[in-house]
């Protein structure tokens, strides 16, 4: 490239005990592996002189995740095959590097670029079956917001822009345990997590009778939404155009 910097971008896993490490922790443990594996990253002109690497939004702790991203700036174009090889043989194998593909410069970061998230969700209880469920969330939506508290302040979270929709996939004959997917939508006005969402459903009448005791989160996929089109961050619109 013109000024002899690559942007290689790296899809990994999140999954196993590391699905319980905190945003920050997730991002020094992945440094500390591109700086093991020996790839020729790049470093910024300011003060502090970091590491240029740009990280997909954060998981909510004790999330998994199928497919997460990460951005590196390097000063060689290491071929993609062997600098995927190099990361996986220094990364844990819970934050394992999936896949890997030169991007062009242009694109913005990660984590305002990649505004739509689809989540696997399992949610665990008595009496739930995907009816209440539905009703509840339905309640929710219609309310057109969400105001929860974050820490020792209250948030509130508009719907409209952040919650696209959700689909029932399974639900355990004994009404224990409900699996949906649930597609959102972030942007300067928020993300919505999906525990947030699911806190409020159980605050409503269909599901009285019901217990949530416990929900594991995955995400199963992110892209970029603009105008209605969908972009995939190994879009070949812009990794083939680099080499």
């Amino acid at each position: 490239m013109a000024d002899g910097l690559y942007r290689l971008r790296v899809s990994y896993r999140k999954d196993g005990r590391l699905a319980y490490l905190g945003h920050l922790e997730v991002l020094n443990t992945l440094e500390r592996s591109i700086r093991r594996a020996g790839l020729p990253f790049s470093v910024g002109n300011g003060f502090a002189r970091r590491m240029r690497v740009q990280f997909s939004q954060a998981l909510p702790v004790g999330a998994s995740s199928e497919g997460e991203y990460f951005d590196v700036m390097l000063t060689e174009e290491v071929p993609t095959g062997e600098a995927l090889d190099m990361l996986r043989r220094a990364t844990p194998s819970h934050l394992g590097p999936l896949q890997a593909a030169y991007v062009v410069r242009k694109v913005p970061a990660l984590e305002a670029w990649l505004n739509r998230s689809v989540w696997r969700l399992h949610v665990m209880g008595e009496g739930i079956c995907p009816e209440a469920l539905d009703e509840a969330l339905g309640l929710v939506r219609r309310a057109g917001s969400i105001t929860y508290m974050r820490g020792e302040k209250p948030r509130t979270i508009e719907l409209g822009p952040t919650l696209v929709g959700w689909e029932f996939v399974g639900a355990r004959d004994d009404g224990t345990c409900v699996e949906m997917l649930l597609d959102t939508r972030s942007s300067n006005l928020g993300a919505l997590r999906p525990a947030v969402l699911l806190d409020a459903a159980f605050g409503q009448p269909p599901l009285a009778s019901s217990r949530q005791s416990y929900v594991r989160v995955c995400r199963s996929a992110q892209w970029h939404e603009e105008n209605g089109e969908r972009m995939e961050p190994f879009d070949e619109t812009f990794c083939a155009s680099l080499t």
